[in-house]
């Protein structure tokens, strides 16, 4: 999601899963002043979903931002026949963390969430 996408999706009231684990953080005072100006804005948000929905569409913006750096080994073939050559820049290792974290945090959600 991008970051102007933002204003819409907090009119329409969208709401993802969370996980189990908290993050304690503190703001620099001009962030907090524009956290707490959007919270009176739009009174029907909690602040820590406007936070939450900040973050995502931060780190949207910036796996999307990621550069491509071309490996040394083909993975495919375009449509002309071209080589298509593996990411061997950050954006590959990310994306392959990323599917690691969600399946833990999903598993540990999963656990937290089961009947004992």
């Amino acid at each position: 999601m991008r970051v102007r996408e933002l204003i819409k999706q907090w009119e329409d009231h969208a709401a993802e899963p969370l996980t189990v684990r908290e993050y304690c953080i503190r703001l620099p005072v001009e962030d907090a002043a524009r956290v707490a100006a959007l919270a009176e804005i739009y009174p029907r948000r909690r602040v820590e979903d406007l936070l939450i929905d900040l973050l995502s569409a931060a780190l949207d913006e910036l796996e999307e931002g990621m550069p491509y750096v071309q490996g040394e080994r083909i993975i495919s073939e375009d449509d002309q026949g071209d080589p298509i050559y593996a990411d061997a820049g950050p954006a590959s290792r990310f994306r392959d963390l990323k599917r690691r974290f969600a399946r833990d945090l999903g598993a540990e959600a999963a656990r937290d969430a089961a009947p004992e």
